[in-house]
């Protein structure tokens, strides 16, 4: 498939904006933009400046990823702009972050980054540069139906990064091109390396960007110095089994590292209670979920009644489920549904929106 901007001819008289972030992604979209005759313009933010992230390989918006924009954009032959974004993206992302995991929620940083500096920040700077459209190197597809712009999975399941653009609004569907998303990622590594792109066989970013060690609880602990408060575990029966280390190292569905050994059962993290410092464990059964209620719902799907599925994880399968006012109910129970995360909502491979997980209706009764 050819990678399209979908703009209207001729191109030559159109100007292109796009996100680089100073992977091969995104390198190539600047590349096919520039190819097609438009006016091009890179745009990178600097998210975060942490240490050892400026030079790691493999992460994104920082030190050596921003080099490797500006040497494609010369490549290319196109302007590139670099502009600050570290205090806006600290407040809206990091302090986010953290603050989920202190009230018990499991954050998903990616998706209130898009919410934010890249889908309302990055966009102002490209309508302020008179851009034509804003074109990142997301795995999505962008189908124009009747009624305009949906938003549809990439053909590459293993690539598919709609679960993190749920919150994408109409207005910002409409401007947004994702040239990759009918594309897999060998065929973009290809298309680097024949146009001598440097960044060719650069490795793909980490899920989350601003922690260069895969230690999120250091990040939580730097700007809540009291996130390694311990507390109770507590099976669902009431029955207090042990102490944890402090909130932050525990998520719903875990069950390696409680350290509470001798019980006849394996025994998983069913729910967090932030208020009084517990973490609640119980067997598998008690994660069982019926329904979830959502919060700050974006709604994709026009007039659209028909059957739909959910994405409670990023990682999960879409299962079939109803949505009833701000009320997600599932036709199975549910495992692993974790408050903070997302649900996706999906007919087939469109995206009908999404909300945040709230809170959920377990499906047997839990004591504690």
């Amino acid at each position: 498939m050819q990678p399209e901007f979908q703009l209207p001819e001729p191109l030559d008289a159109r100007r292109i904006v796009v996100a680089m972030s100073g992977g091969v992604d995104s390198s190539v979209v600047a590349a096919l933009a520039a190819r097609t005759g438009a006016e091009t313009i890179g745009v990178t933010l600097q998210l975060y400046d942490h240490g050892a992230a400026v030079g790691r390989t493999g992460s994104c918006c920082a030190g050596q990823d921003i080099r490797d924009a500006r040497a494609v954009a010369d490549r290319i032959g196109i302007a590139h702009y670099v502009f600050d974004y570290e205090s806006r993206f600290r407040d809206s992302v990091i302090a986010d972050f953290a603050d989920e995991y202190m009230a018990g929620r499991t954050p998903i940083p990616c998706v209130k980054c898009n919410m934010g500096v890249k889908f309302t920040d990055l966009f102002q700077i490209a309508r302020d540069l008179g851009a034509d459209c804003l074109a990142t190197g997301h795995y999505v597809r962008r189908v124009v139906g009747a009624q305009g712009a949906q938003l549809h999975r990439a053909v590459d399941p293993a690539r598919d990064q709609s679960y993190f653009l749920f919150a994408t609004t109409q207005a910002q569907l409409d401007y947004l091109r994702f040239p990759l998303g009918g594309l897999p990622k060998p065929q973009v590594r290809e298309i680097a390396a024949d146009l001598g792109l440097s960044v060719a066989l650069k490795p793909d970013s980490q899920d989350i960007c601003f922690v260069p060690d895969g230690d999120y609880a250091k990040i939580v602990r730097k700007l809540r110095p009291d996130a390694d408060e311990g507390g109770d575990i507590v099976h669902v029966d009431g029955r207090i089994l042990g102490r944890h280390k402090g909130m932050i190292h525990y998520t719903v569905g875990q069950r390696r590292g409680l350290e509470i050994g001798g019980q006849p059962d394996p025994l998983y993290v069913v729910r967090l209670d932030a208020e009084g410092r517990r973490v609640i464990v119980g067997p598998k059964a008690a994660l069982a979920v019926d329904a979830a209620r959502l919060s700050d719902i974006n709604w994709l799907g026009g007039d659209f009644t028909g059957p739909l599925t959910a994405k409670v994880r990023s990682m999960a399968k879409p299962v079939p489920a109803r949505l009833d006012g701000d009320r997600l109910v599932f036709d199975a129970p549910e495992f692993g549904v974790a408050p903070g995360q997302a649900a996706v909502l999906y007919a087939g491979d469109r995206v009908l929106g999404g909300g945040w997980i709230a809170a959920t209706e377990a499906a047997m009764a839990q004591a504690a």
